[in-house]
């Protein structure tokens, strides 16, 4: 099943499109370069705005190549586009190396994939049910 998201280009960079059958998310390219220095963070702009469905978000994920080649990787590590929003979308890229990246126009910057999400209602309670886990967290199941 697919749903439509209507985009404007307000850039000349490539359109989004999924490059192989059966792909999650496809990719977001850079509208404008930049050189990152080691440990620099900045915010580039990929010359899309969507409208996503209400039900829908667009969730911006790092690309596993850009990351393991280049250690370039998104700041907030996967970003919300919510529904409600129309601005453009730009990633936070973060260079985890020691060695200056140049981000190229037209270039692979992330991936965006669109999930469906469920609007919660939150009921106040005074106790929660029990679990074999409860309140073990961090590291309960070994290493």
């Amino acid at each position: 099943m697919a749903i439509t998201i209507k985009m404007q280009k307000i850039s000349d960079i490539p359109t989004p499109n999924y490059a192989h059958k059966g792909d999650s998310g496809v990719d977001l390219y850079a509208a404008e370069e930049h050189t990152l220095g080691p440990m620099e963070r900045k915010l580039i702009p990929t010359g899309l705005k969507m409208e996503i469905p209400h039900g829908y978000e667009g969730q911006v994920r790092p690309k596993s190549g850009l990351a393991l080649n280049h250690g370039i990787s998104h700041a907030n590590a996967v970003g919300t586009i919510d529904s409600s929003y129309r601005g453009e979308i730009k990633v936070p890229l973060i260079n985890l190396s020691d060695k200056p990246y140049k981000v190229e126009k037209g270039k692979k910057i992330g991936q965006i994939i669109f999930a469906k999400i469920e609007e919660v209602l939150f009921k106040e309670t005074e106790e929660l049910s029990n679990t074999t886990r409860n309140e073990d967290g961090f590291g309960s199941t070994g290493l």
